[in-house]
């Protein structure tokens, strides 16, 4: 694996940085965390006239063609600024698959909206992440040539903000029977929208669905090919949530050290004490821990090869270490980083609230424990030898 970007990617990543760090201050960010829907409407159409909306949407629909790698460098530079606009939901949970798996009339119905900033899109894959077979809890019943749906997605990012939800359903409840993919309106008859606020102060409504009908226009994926689109759903979901903790904890990390380098203590600066450096050091490392496991994910994905341990070694770290380092810059601004108005607590939050979504490290371990049991014991039935994960 090559670790150096490309000119283009570079460019991408310039450009994301620039926009943020001009528009997410830390009091803008605190201004929108005030509103009613916790969206930064403006800095959304100034990603949109920047093209970074577009980046992986089809150039025949408006967008660069570019990859998941170019999306992450965004989704990193928005984590840097802790800045409240739905990029992973849009632009991962929903523009990703409708890119790939939609009928050419939701490409062209959505796509070019999406790269023009005009709508945002989401996806409910909470409960299909916490099944270790990638199960839906809601249900899908047969309706002529449509379905109707039955049950409720929890905490389905920035719902209250998005033209469609692409929702995984079990056809007649059973997952046997396959799972379908369908894209629902949010104000359509049938569905309500519950309101939660995350951890990070983001609004990520429940979604109620009591025989919601969707025609065979909105069906993305059908019975038959829902167990592949589902988890390939999933590796873009948890990959795309590694490059926004791999931005928090990387601006965390660099909020702490300015902060041990300038208060000082005893004559000296913090940042000269043993126990000051050694925690600092710790969460440096566990950031450069999220860094090289996404960008490996993120380029297996990219280059088609397998990528689905890559990825749980990714969400892994970014879960278990993500915490850490949060944990730990905010130990270090001492009283400070126990005031909620101080902006390292904002990383905090973000940090703690990415930890346990689509799966803690836990249970992200045991995902990633079975597959790999799984692997030696198709190598092994197969008379073959297996070390390590996949490499690149």
């Amino acid at each position: 694996m090559d670790f150096d970007f490309t000119e283009e990617q570079l460019a991408v990543a310039e450009a994301a940085a620039a926009i943020f760090e001009g528009m997410a201050g830390a009091e803008r960010v605190a201004e929108i965390e005030d509103t009613e829907d916790r969206f930064d409407a403006a800095l959304w159409s100034e990603l949109a006239r920047a093209n970074l909306l577009g980046l992986a949407v089809p150039e025949g629909h408006g967008g660069s063609g570019l990859g998941l790698i170019e999306l992450c460098l965004v989704l990193e530079q928005q984590g840097r600024a802790v800045a409240p606009v739905p990029l992973w939901a849009t632009l991962v949970l929903g523009a990703l698959p409708v890119a790939r798996f939609g009928t050419p009339e939701q490409q062209a119905r959505w796509l070019p909206a999406v790269a023009a900033g005009e709508v945002r899109l989401t996806a409910a894959l909470n409960e299909v992440a916490a099944s270790r077979h990638n199960h839906p809890t809601v249900r899908a019943e047969p309706d002529g040539e449509g379905w109707r749906l039955h049950g409720t997605a929890f905490a389905v990012p920035q719902a209250h903000l998005a033209a469609r939800v692409l929702v995984p359903a079990a056809r007649h409840g059973d997952p046997g029977a396959g799972t379908v993919v369908a894209l629902v309106d949010p104000g359509a008859e049938g569905v309500r929208l519950e309101r939660a606020t995350t951890t990070d102060h983001q609004i990520h409504p429940h979604l109620h669905l009591d025989g919601v009908p969707v025609g065979a226009a909105d069906v993305v994926a059908g019975p038959e090919q829902g167990a592949t689109v589902v988890p390939w759903m999933l590796d873009r979901a948890r990959t795309g949530l590694c490059a926004v903790q791999l931005g928090v904890t990387e601006e965390a990390v660099r909020r702490a050290a300015a902060y041990l380098n300038q208060r000082h203590q005893f004559g000296r600066p913090l940042s000269s004490f043993q126990g000051t450096m050694l925690r600092a050091a710790d969460a440096y490392i566990d950031t450069e821990a999220i860094r090289v496991t996404t960008w490996q994910a993120a380029w297996r994905i990219d280059e088609q090869l397998p990528a689905s341990e890559a990825v749980a070694v990714a969400h892994w770290w970014a879960s278990e270490a993500g915490q850490r380092v949060v944990h730990a810059t905010q130990h270090l601004h001492g009283g400070l980083g126990a005031d909620i108005s101080y902006p390292i607590h904002r990383y905090f939050l973000w940090g703690k609230q990415i930890e346990l979504m689509l799966q803690g490290p836990s249970a992200e371990l045991a995902r990633l424990g079975a597959m790999v049991a799984t692997r030696l014991r198709t190598s092994s039935s197969m008379g073959g030898t297996v070390t390590g994960v996949e490499g690149p």
